[in-house]
């Protein structure tokens, strides 16, 4: 047996070794610890919600971790955890035999795999419990599980070791489920109303699609450097452009930027395309797939989310970031004045790129800074500077702001929205702007994309798009206030 088993760096104690010596025992007499899968017919889920006194006699299989042991001299009581429910299970030693149950005694331990079959009764204290007729060991675990399996304490463990935490935590189980529901209740809504699912490449020969810091490869057959994605958004425009007027992808984007509780390099969105409307209509479009998604995860239009409970009810409120920041009571009007503007700038700490930006681009910087976080009920911020949206129409009736939206909920940006700009002389001014600022050393800004232009002047009909964050929608609708939390294996720093 090979003692190097574990290449994980583990604290060794006294339980691994007896485990180590468990296993030696096993095969010296023939028993694999970690036999051949041996079919199963139900889940504990089956067994606790389809028992009936008039089932007693009806026969389940099933397999699972063992969670729990208490040992009653010729008798055992243990839980086993499955994908669906913890089940209590009962050993009896004239049942199974004294073969049989003397292996479970000095044998098994908490964190092996179980298959075993027996029929269910309810114990004197009410408990749905399978009456085990036979057992197998299916894989022996080397380790014990975190200690009373109330959940992870350690936070470095829980997000290095996720299975540990899964192990462990039915909180944790059930935002994972939950976030999967919310997946597929998109993919139900967006292909309900007409839309195709795609996938576009994760590769890109030209980063572009949205403002940031893209992460830089190499293929070395075509000797050239790839970036990982930042945003579909151009390619899935190029397929608008193909005649697929209503299209989506939920897919991961990468961005070579700072970490927090609610960014990570690698994260999920949901961008979403749809011919021959403006962002107004798709405004309401997201309104009404997330009042759809909201009721059938939570039950309720009203989301509890921390100290707040944010209602989806009442229709989504629109500011502009003017507005909000008056509606913020941070500022007042006078103090955005175009004369005043610098001052409560410095006043207050914003950054701002460039002295000479706009007046709306000033605005739009104390916007993030001071009313951001405070847009804790659904709302839309709309007339956002089209310096900051290169990809977005002019707004029609205000050339100096863009025909875009960004909804923000518990001081969180959800989604962002926006006309698509489909004139093909405008774009690529636009993207030379971007260039000239990547240049100058804007790591975020746009590059030049001659394929992209080169599509548009076959013609983008009028199209509005949208992305909205898979993580922290997740985040919203498990109440949870950090994105490691609702991401599987969030990005972390090499442990040295």
């Amino acid at each position: 047996m090979n003692e190097d088993i574990n290449p994980q760096p583990h604290q060794e104690h006294d339980e691994h070794h007896i485990r180590l010596e468990k296993i030696k025992k096993l095969q010296d007499a023939g028993v694999n610890p970690w036999a051949e899968s041996t079919p199963t017919n139900s889940t504990a889920h089956d067994v606790l919600t389809t028992y009936a006194p008039e089932k007693e006699s009806e026969v389940y299989t099933l397999a699972g971790r063992v969670m729990t042991v208490r040992a009653h001299g010729k008798t055992a009581f243990a839980h086993i955890q499955d994908g669906t429910d913890r089940l209590q299970i009962y050993i009896r030693q004239d049942v199974v035999g004294d073969e049989k149950f003397n292996f479970f005694q000095h044998m098994i331990d908490i964190g092996d795999i179980l298959w075993v079959t027996g029929s269910p009764f309810k114990t004197k204290t009410g408990e749905t419990t399978l009456k085990v007729l036979d057992f197998k060991l299916l894989s022996k675990s080397l380790y014990p599980l975190p200690e009373k399996f109330h959940g992870l304490t350690d936070i470095e463990v829980k997000y290095r070791q996720r299975y540990l935490d899964l192990m462990s935590s039915a909180e944790t189980r059930d935002k994972f489920k939950k976030r999967s529901k919310i997946i597929q209740l998109i993919r139900d809504f967006l292909n309900a109303h007409g839309f195709i699912e795609v996938e576009t490449p994760m590769l890109h020969p030209i980063p572009g699609g949205a403002a940031a810091r893209p992460f830089i490869t190499h293929h070395n057959t075509y000797d050239m450097d790839l970036y990982l994605r930042i945003a579909p958004e151009l390619y899935l425009k190029r397929l608008v452009v193909g005649g697929f007027d209503r299209v989506y992808e939920i897919n991961r984007n990468f961005r070579n930027e700072g970490v927090s509780t609610r960014h990570n390099p690698e994260f999920t969105m949901l961008e979403f395309y749809m011919a021959y409307q403006d962002y107004n209509v798709m405004m309401d479009f997201v309104q009404e797939m997330l009042k759809s998604i909201i009721m059938q995860v939570n039950g309720s239009m009203q989301l509890p989310f921390g100290e707040h409970v944010i209602d989806f009810e009442k229709p989504f409120a629109r500011f502009s970031p003017k507005d909000a920041l008056i509606h913020s009571r941070k500022v007042t009007h006078d103090e955005l004045k175009a004369e005043n503007i610098d001052a409560t700038i410095n006043k207050h700490q914003a950054h701002v790129e460039d002295k000479n930006s706009s007046l709306e681009v000033k605005i739009y910087a104390l916007f993030e800074k001071l009313a951001e976080q405070d847009l804790i009920q659904p709302t839309y911020i709309i007339d956002l500077p089209i310096e900051v949206s290169p990809l977005a129409r002019k707004d029609p009736t205000n050339p100096h702001v863009a025909a875009r939206f960004e909804l923000f909920v518990a001081g969180m940006e959800i989604a962002n929205g926006f006309n698509e700009l489909n004139d093909p002389f405008d774009q690529a001014e636009r993207f030379k702007e971007q260039l000239k600022a990547h240049e100058r050393g804007n790591v975020e800004a746009h590059q030049y994309d001659a394929d992209y232009i080169h599509a548009l002047e076959y013609g983008l009909p009028p199209t509005a798009g949208c992305g909205i964050g898979i993580d922290r929608l997740a985040m919203l609708l498990t109440n949870t206030t950090s994105i490691k939390d609702v991401i599987l294996f969030p990005t972390l720093k090499i442990k040295k």
